[in-house]
């Protein structure tokens, strides 16, 4: 089975659709990263792309916010799904096509670049860096992009100890000596440090705006989040937009955004 097929079964039968709203922690990262991408949201002629739109639940809001969305999803699945939200009024086209591979649009045309799935399932630091250079590409000089990685910390300590796996994953030789997991094409998800995501930032001309924590803690507080009635939820809300720039919560976060500015 070949990297392609084996996203396509897991995205065939996962509730992506759903996976931002069903509960608190999804709903911390969605309005986390929409807190920042509506910083670049100037006026209605602001073009957008997002490579790995999965079901459209960024791409979709935005175009019915009135935006120019263009949508790329690998996932076939997610891509109908992503078009079956569609009334034909919006602004979006939305295609078939793969974050190592931009080259139906051309370099320089967009405002704002998201790739907001593409990195949890690219296994190599040289694919990584491609698909980054893509998305800086075909992003205009001063444009920005927002880049989402899974962290490996948060992944060790909630899945390896946490879920109490650190036989399995120790038998399979998926962590290094000093804690990094191993991933492949069957494992679905790759995850990454902070100095991971530098090195990566290294290979393209963008500069580094900022990096956040997007969920943060929150996945640490599942269950006493859910708990929450509104008004600490909101109090939560507030503290997790106060801290989630901290780099000492980046590094353990599930899920960071890395925002980029294309050099001039």
């Amino acid at each position: 089975m070949n990297e392609n097929e084996f996203l396509e079964n897991y995205y065939n039968e996962y509730d992506e659709e759903n996976r931002l709203v069903r509960d608190r922690v999804g709903q911390v990262e969605y309005l986390t990263t929409r807190r920042y991408i509506d910083q670049y949201l100037t006026d209605k002629d602001v073009k957008i792309l997002e490579v790995g739109a999965g079901t459209g639940r960024y791409s979709v809001t935005l175009a019915k916010e009135g935006y120019d969305v263009t949508a790329v999803e690998l996932v076939q699945h997610n891509l109908d799904i992503l078009k079956s939200k569609l009334t034909g009024t919006e602004r979006i086209r939305a295609i078939q096509g793969n974050a190592l591979d931009l080259s139906a649009f051309e370099s320089s045309t967009f405002d704002l670049t998201l790739v907001l799935g593409p990195m949890y399932h690219l296994y190599t630091k040289e694919e990584k860096i491609k698909a980054l250079k893509e998305a800086v590409r075909v992003t205009k000089p001063g444009g920005h992009i927002f880049v989402a990685y899974c962290m490996n910390e948060a992944t060790v300590i909630q899945y390896v100890f946490g879920c109490n796996q650190l036989k399995s994953v120790m038998e399979l030789n998926m962590l290094t000596d000093d804690w990094k997991c191993i991933s492949e094409p069957k494992d679905l998800f790759e995850m990454v440090r902070i100095e991971d995501i530098d090195e990566i930032d290294r290979s393209v001309e963008a500069d580094r705006v900022k990096i956040i924590a997007a969920d943060g803690a929150s996945r640490y507080m599942r269950d006493y989040l859910e708990d929450f009635d509104d008004e600490t939820f909101a109090k939560w809300l507030d503290y997790h937009f106060a801290t989630c720039e901290r780099l000492d919560l980046i590094g353990a976060t599930n899920h960071s955004l890395d925002i980029l500015r294309k050099q001039s």
